[in-house]
């Protein structure tokens, strides 16, 4: 199998289509040019040959006729065409992958969906030229621009062979690049959806006001925030760091608003300082902004949760 894309200076939207074919047919050769008769005997033409045409492989969107729109209205580049007839697909590969998950079909879907409003939409509204990167200062498409040859390197290789296969090299490691941000992008997804599952299921305390998990790597807060509403405090046990983490619950995703703050006394304090507070002796430390607290075992920070919990109906 061959896929070909363009030569020259290469963009994310076409590393972006390439990295997902190369999910798909790993043995797929790449080739880079611009003769239309290399171009025709690819089973993938990305982002060059002035064809839209998924059936036989063709997705270009430089031809004067196209445009085509997601029903959002952003407009599509290579990586979103690419992305919208294999994204289900390389989702679902990626997933059994770095997983083990065998998605269903609606599933691998919703989750290619979501990938394309995070990521993909804006390596097309770059590459358009409606926004500058994907997005930010130093975007997405900035960062994979910054992987072609610059002028010092043409200058140190020439401008013959010798650039073009350091240019080659250079793309693959973009794609390369992408392929481990989709992959993350993936894995993210999949763990959040078996997470749900997990926190829906944990142990409820204290008059359904206190929530106790297991690992505190669980993706945790948009299930206590929609589903669990009397939820103010939440203790999970970091396996890494060997300590019981003590959380707030946000109001929304956009700041630190709590539904209920710790102790005002707590603020700032650590060790010492803060046992002799709490009464807690492995009692570790406590933000300043009161959003979260930590006591290296179960029963301390059990204890804290409840002086917490005591303080807030206290204030109330």
């Amino acid at each position: 199998m061959l896929i070909a894309t363009h030569g020259g200076k290469f963009h994310a939207d076409d590393a972006w289509a390439v990295a997902v074919l190369k999910v798909l047919f790993p043995e797929a050769d790449v080739v880079r040019t611009r003769e239309q008769a290399r171009i025709d005997a690819a089973d993938f033409a990305i982002d060059v040959g002035g064809v839209w045409d998924p059936a036989t492989g063709r997705f270009d969107h430089h031809q004067k006729e196209f445009d085509a729109t997601r029903v959002s209205g952003v407009p599509y580049a290579s990586a979103g065409l690419v992305w919208r007839d294999y994204g289900a697909r390389c989702v679902a590969a990626l997933a059994e992958r770095h997983t083990g998950e065998r998605l269903s079909d609606d599933t691998a879907q919703q989750i290619a969906y979501a990938i394309d409003a995070d990521i993909v939409q804006y390596l097309d509204l770059s590459d358009v030229g409606v926004a500058k990167n994907a997005p930010g200062s130093y975007g997405l498409s900035a960062v994979v621009s910054g992987f072609n040859p610059g002028w010092l390197d043409e200058q140190r290789l020439g401008y013959g062979e010798a650039v073009e296969v350091y240019r080659m090299g250079q793309f693959m490691r973009a794609v390369e690049f992408l392929t481990d941000i989709m992959g993350n992008a993936v894995r993210y997804r999949v763990g959040a959806m078996l997470a749900v599952t997990q926190v829906r299921q944990a142990e409820v305390l204290e008059d359904g006001k206190l929530l106790f998990l297991k690992n505190a790597a669980l993706p945790w807060s948009s299930v206590v925030r929609k589903e669990m509403p009397k939820i103010l405090f939440v203790i999970s046990h970091s396996l890494t760091e060997q300590r019981y983490m003590l959380h707030t619950v946000s109001v929304d995703t956009e700041s630190f608003d709590a539904r209920a703050d710790l102790p005002e006394a707590w603020a700032g304090l650590r060790e010492a300082e803060l046992a002799a507070v709490t009464g807690v002796e492995d009692a570790v430390f406590c933000h300043t902004g009161r959003f979260i607290a930590a006591a290296r075992s179960y029963a301390g920070a059990l204890t804290m949760a409840r002086q917490a919990l005591a303080a807030v109906e206290a204030g109330a």
